[in-house]
């Protein structure tokens, strides 16, 4: 026996798009931590999914990297053809981005099918490649990354990726009723504003200050509390939770 026969995700693989850094580096080690092979998705930064992967694999799991760029359709058939052929028990479509902060009057075409692409289609379509498998097997997990903008609307300049979000929680309860019968759990986290390098980038220091205090919890979330939730809705504890699309944001928004 090794050293992880006991642990609940010991011997299935886990796939993480956008894992380099944030919620997906941190959900891919969770995942480790808890027995599972491990696949680390990543576009640009490989320095930082390489820490990943090496921080993976010091818990006995196997771990690799799997670069695309899910903004331009053939990095996203890309990546659904290599998950297609993997036998990929978990899935996390963590992957998304604002890209950039841009208001209505000024998209373009080209800028909005860049975010529909990675917020959205590369997500139905990584989902598809990997169903099949499941089905085949009688077993999957899939937790979508939605957002507290899906209900908010977002701030001024992500509105695209606000929209993409929603349709991201809605894809995920028609996944769940179409694939249940098959014994394949899907549901959805929907983070509030997480400390990470998102935010940095995205976000003023002033925004952040006012969120923190309109936040009941008067702080910021942790990738590792989206990470331990993704992990919970892949767990035997949520047996019975289908469809669901679960706010984890400090009492920000309340349903």
């Amino acid at each position: 026996m090794s050293m992880n026969d006991h642990l609940p995700f010991h011997d299935m693989t886990a796939l993480i798009t956008g894992a380099s850094t944030g919620i997906g580096a941190a959900t891919a080690i969770a995942f480790a931590q808890q027995g599972a092979n491990i696949i680390i998705h990543y576009n640009a930064n490989h320095a930082q999914a390489e820490s990943v992967l090496q921080t993976a694999q010091q818990y006995g799991v196997k771990a690799e990297l799997f670069q695309a760029d899910l903004t331009a359709a053939e990095g996203s058939r890309k990546l659904a053809r290599y998950a297609s052929q993997k036998p990929v028990d978990i899935l996390v479509n963590n992957a998304g981005s604002l890209l950039t902060r841009t208001r209505v009057l000024d998209f373009t075409e080209e800028l909005w099918e860049r975010m529909l692409m990675l917020n959205l289609t590369s997500a139905f379509f990584l989902s598809q490649a990997v169903l099949k498998g499941m089905v085949d097997r009688k077993r999957g997990f899939i937790v979508n990354i939605s957002s507290v903008a899906a209900r908010t609307g977002g701030g001024l300049g992500a509105l695209a990726y606000s929209a993409t979000k929603a349709a991201i929680s809605t894809m995920t309860k028609g996944l769940a009723k179409e694939f249940a019968p098959h014994n394949i759990r899907v549901n959805a986290v929907s983070p509030g504003t997480i400390d990470t390098n998102y935010h940095r980038t995205f976000s003023s220091p002033e925004a952040l200050d006012d969120v923190r205090a309109a936040t009941p919890l008067a702080r910021l979330g942790r990738p590792e509390e989206i990470a331990d939730t993704v992990v919970f809705l892949c767990s035997d504890a949520a047996s019975f939770v289908h469809g669901q699309v679960l706010e984890v944001n400090g009492g920000f928004l309340m349903a």
